[in-house]
C-alpha cells in the first residue's frame, strides 16, 4: 500500500483518538518494539500510532491505545510523509515521534506524565521542545552483536558540544545550535556528515503550516530554538540504540568497531535524574 493509502487510513482514524498527546512510533527493524511502545504508554501518551512492516502481537491494554499501520517499507520518505500528514490532522495536539529502541525521557518523568509536561510547556508559551538524542549501546558486543542490550545499556557521560547554526546566507540563527556527541562523534568516519547532529525537535504542538524535515528540524524557526528569550526552558532526551544498531549492521563499520566502550562510558540507570545530573537535559522552571 502507498503512503497515500496509509494517510487516508490515518485521516479516518484520528477523529476517534482520545484527547491527549500522540506518539508516532516508526519500527525500522523489529528490535525492542514492544519495549518502546510500553515506555510511551507509561509516559501517558493517550494514543500511539505504531508503523511497522511486521508488528509484534500486542496485549489488550496495548491495543486499546495503539493504532497499527503496516506499510511494505518504513523509509525516511514514508516516515516524514506520514508524520507531516498526521500533523495536518491534529492542530493543537502535542505530537512526539521516535523510532523503535528509542526512549523519551524528560525531567521527573518517573512521577510526571507527558500531559503535565506539555501543559507546563504551553504555559511558558512554547509550542515545541528540543530533545537530545543520546546514543545507547551494549557494553559487550560479543554477546549483543546488534549493539542493543536493554538490561545493560551504556552511554557517553561526556564529549558533547554545540556549534552556532547559520542560515543559507551565513547569518547566525537566534537561539539555535547544532549539537554533537555520542557514537556519532566518536565514530564520525562511519556517519554521513548530515546525520551527525544529535538535536531533534522531538515534541511539537501541531499547527497549520508546520513541517518536520528529515534532518529533524521544522519549518517554523521558533520551534527550532533551544529556549525562549527570557529564561531557560525544559528540554528532554531520546535515549536511542538507533546509531549502535546501524554501526553494527553496516558492512563498512561492523568489523571496524569491536567495542563501543571507552573511558567515558557509564551504565544507564533509566532515570531522568542521571540525565539531568550529567547536563544532558534541562529542567528549566519545572520544579
Amino acid at each position: 500500500m502507498s503512503l497515500e493509502a496509509f494517510s487516508d487510513k490515518l485521516t479516518r482514524s484520528v477523529p476517534s483518538f482520545p484527547e491527549g498527546a500522540v506518539a508516532m512510533l516508526f519500527d525500522e527493524d523489529g528490535v525492542a518494539v514492544l519495549e518502546t511502545l510500553d515506555h510511551l504508554l507509561r509516559l501517558g501518551f493517550s494514543q500511539v500510532v505504531l508503523v511497522s512492516r511486521k508488528p509484534p502481537e500486542l496485549s489488550d491494554p496495548q491495543n486499546e491505545r495503539t493504532l497499527v499501520l503496516t506499510p511494505d517499507r518504513v523509509s525516511a520518505e514514508f516516515v516524514f510523509g506520514l508524520l507531516n500528514h498526521a500533523i495536518t490532522l491534529m492542530p493543537g495536539r502535542w505530537v512526539h515521534y521516535c523510532y523503535n529502541a528509542e526512549f523519551l525521557h524528560f525531567p521527573f518523568c518517573e512521577t510526571r506524565s507527558i500531559g503535565e509536561l506539555t501543559a507546563f510547556h504551553a504555559e511558558e508559551r512554547r509550542d515545541a521542545m528540543l530533545t537530545y538524542t543520546i546514543d545507547l549501546y551494549a557494553g559487550d558486543l560479543s554477546s549483543h552483536k546488534n549493539g542493543v542490550d536493554l538490561s545493560n545499556a551504556y552511554f557517553d557521560k561526556s564529549g558533547y558540544y554545540a556549534q552556532d547554526r547559520h542560515d543559507a546566507d551565513g547569518e547566525r540563527l537566534d537561539r539555535q545550535w547544532d549539537f554533537y556527541g555520542g557514537l556519532r562523534w566518536r565514530f564520525e568516519e562511519h556517519i554521513p556528515k548530515d546525520r551527525r547532529r544529535i538535536d531533534r525537535v522531538g515534541i511539537v504542538r501541531a499547527k497549520p503550516g508546520l513541517v518536520i524535515y528529515n534532518d529533524h528540524t521544522t519549518s517554523i524557526p521558533e520551534y527550532n530554538t533551544v529556549s525562549c528569550e527570557w529564561h531557560h526552558n525544559l528540554t528532554a532526551t531520546i535515549t536511542s540504540f538507533r546509531v549502535a544498531k546501524a554501526l553494527k549492521a553496516n558492512p563498512g563499520s561492523r568489523h571496524a568497531i569491536p567495542s563501543f566502550w571507552w573511558h567515558n562510558s557509564v551504565k544507564f540507570d533509566w532515570s531522568s535524574p542521571q540525565l539531568m545530573d550529567l547536563g544532558l537535559m534541562e529542567p528549566g522552571q519545572w520544579f
